[in-house]
């Protein structure tokens, strides 16, 4: 185990350039299950989850060669085993991807409820649902067992606009016989990229980037290769530290379509950035004010499916509102544990009233001082990180395998911009 040691009080300087995006390399790599020809894929990051994916596809029998940290060929002509570790399977929630393609191509599976982080209720409903209306069985026994002769055609309208439900449906429905139809899919850049990636192919997917999609199921796939855009939620992330920080960043390879609600979440936490190209801009020493609503009532951040602002983001956007002059409703929509680090902010010196599992009214700014941390999940994890960068004094994090999940060698990221930061081994 180790722990991050971070003397505030010093702005982020520099440029920066954000991994490939974990939650399209977790679908991706699953998605190489349905196929016997080989597949390369490139921009991994290098990261927990995405090495524990690449761990179960070697489990089930398929053959991964690591070209160097950010490249891998996934050959599942071998693959043997239909039922998941269930211990391995629980480490992460991108497990839950193996279940789609094993099913299509196999005609059965067994996988457990997946692990990831703990930010409330994240049932596996949806994608059981999804199966069934294709003609599989499926049992919970210890794990959900799935078997279908042959998967076919269905219209479906998920009952939530889950990505991953979204994503094992898509999956499942690529070799399917006939045509699917999903409404009310999750549209996300990274179940974008999941459908342009199967695409390539050999897939028959229409309406990528909307909430209906249409799937003309083929017999096979071929190999091919891809490579995973940025990260929209790290480039989110150092946004916000930015700002916190006062620094000036410029953010490469930043992919500005997937920033524009972020962007316009964070002007109203009074945080500017600039399109360069490609690129984005932080300008330095910002004067953070929140932006009045319209009305007489409090101004608020709230999360929704895409295109809103992503939940993923919440955490790092609550923190920013602490450094923001004025009052902001911070509403969480979606997990009801996803504010429970605020404690942490707190015992810092923010001024935060947590006024139910989902909602929070935060007053800024506020001083924050060092403390002695957790982090608890992924995104509060940065949050946190971002807080002892801004805060006087030293902070030390614990639990920092939960960042690590998420985020590839921020220690290193945040080093090269001029923050004082080291990894202790404890």
């Amino acid at each position: 185990m180790a722990k991050l040691v971070i003397e505030g009080g010093y702005p982020l300087q520099g440029e920066v350039r954000p991994s490939g995006n974990k939650n399209a390399a977790q679908p991706i790599l699953a998605a190489t299950l349905l196929t016997e020809e080989p597949v390369t894929i490139r921009n991994l990051p290098d990261i927990l989850d995405v090495r524990a994916v690449l761990d179960l596809l070697e489990q089930v029998g398929a053959r991964v060669d690591r070209h160097d940290r950010h490249t891998v060929t996934v050959c599942a002509a071998g693959v043997n085993k239909t039922r998941l570790d269930m211990q391995a399977a629980r480490s992460i929630r991108g497990s839950i991807l193996f279940a789609g393609p094993l099913l299509a191509r196999f005609g059965r599976t067994t996988v457990s409820m997946p692990g990831g982080c703990a930010i409330g209720r994240r049932g596996v409903g949806t994608h059981m649902r999804a199966f069934e209306a294709m003609g599989a069985e499926v049992n919970v026994n210890g794990g959900y067992e799935m078997v279908a002769r042959r998967l076919r055609g269905a219209d479906i309208l998920l009952d939530e606009a889950s990505v991953t439900g979204t994503e094992n449906a898509i999956m499942a429905a690529v070799l399917a016989e006939g045509r699917t139809v999903l409404r009310n899919a999750a549209g996300e850049p990274h179940v974008q990229d999941l459908c342009t990636f199967l695409n390539s192919l050999g897939a028959r997917i229409g309406g990528v980037g909307s909430n209906v999609l249409e799937i003309e199921g083929v017999s096979s796939l071929s190999g091919g290769e891809c490579r995973i855009s940025s990260d929209h939620t790290e480039v989110g992330s150092f946004i916000g530290l930015a700002a916190v920080t006062g620094g000036e960043l410029r953010i490469r390879d930043a992919v500005p379509e997937h920033m524009r609600m972020t962007r316009l979440v964070f002007e109203r936490l009074g945080v500017r950035t600039e399109v360069d190209g490609d690129d984005l801009l932080v300008p330095a020493d910002q004067e953070l004010r929140i932006q009045p609503s319209f009305d007489t009532n409090v101004p608020k951040i709230d999360d929704g499916v895409w295109p809103a602002f992503p939940s993923d983001m919440m955490s790092v956007a609550l923190l920013v509102a602490t450094q923001s002059e004025g009052t902001v409703l911070i509403w969480e929509k979606m997990f009801e544990s996803r504010l429970f680090f605020v404690d942490r902010l707190i015992a810092m010196g923010a001024s935060i009233i947590l006024c139910d599992p989902h909602r929070a009214v935060v007053v800024g700014p506020s001083s924050l001082h060092g403390e002695v941390l957790q982090s608890p999940d992924i995104r509060a994890g940065v949050a946190l990180l971002g807080a002892a960068l801004c805060a006087r004094g030293t902070s030390t994090i614990h639990n920092i395998v939960q960042i690590d999940r998420g985020y590839e060698h921020i220690d290193d990221k945040l080093r090269a911009l001029g923050a004082r930061i080291q990894r202790v081994d404890e």
